[in-house]
């Protein structure tokens, strides 16, 4: 088994809770991830990362677990979608280098946060009602340049798990 790991989650505290979420029902047979979460009163847990590859996630969702310590159920949206952004692999260091220098950068200029699995996978946090234009139109330039590809995280929704 493959474990996807969050190596600077943007909600890390000092308490959270470590859960996974089976990615096989998304394409990714034999791979894990494991997602930070944050205990609620009630037994429930919010999301407190970014996720990676996990879909129908979203930074502040509501979460249930089952038996096994597999986010089972959303029970809560806080309406933040993910935007996935990869760059592309076969790109010369120099090109590579300069996408990521301007996905990074008007990640900042945009205010959203952001964690990176590598050096060419974004997860970028975008709140309910935020509109990052210039974030879209780097993103369109690189994706139309055959430089990078993206997604939102919620073009699918949770599926079940082990």
């Amino acid at each position: 088994m493959q474990f996807i790991v969050h190596e600077h989650p943007v909600g890390r505290g000092a308490t959270n809770y470590i859960a996974r979420a089976d990615l096989g029902p998304f394409g990714l047979d034999g791979r894990v991830e494991q997602l930070w979460l944050t205990a609620l009163n009630d037994g429930s847990y919010e999301v407190a990362c970014i996720p990676f590859f996990t879909y129908g996630l979203g930074l502040g969702d509501t979460v249930l677990l089952n038996e096994n310590d597999y986010v089972g159920e959303v029970v809560g949206t806080s309406w933040h979608r993910v935007l996935r952004i990869l760059i592309t692999p076969d790109l010369p260091s120099a090109d590579l280098e300069k996408a990521v220098a301007e996905v990074k950068a008007e990640i900042v200029a945009a205010g959203l946060l952001s964690e990176w699995s590598g050096d060419r996978f974004a997860a970028v946090d975008v709140p309910p009602g935020d509109e990052p234009s210039k974030l879209f139109a780097v993103t369109e330039t690189t994706v139309t340049a055959g430089v990078a590809f993206w997604e939102w995280a919620d073009a699918m929704p949770l599926a079940s798990t082990p």
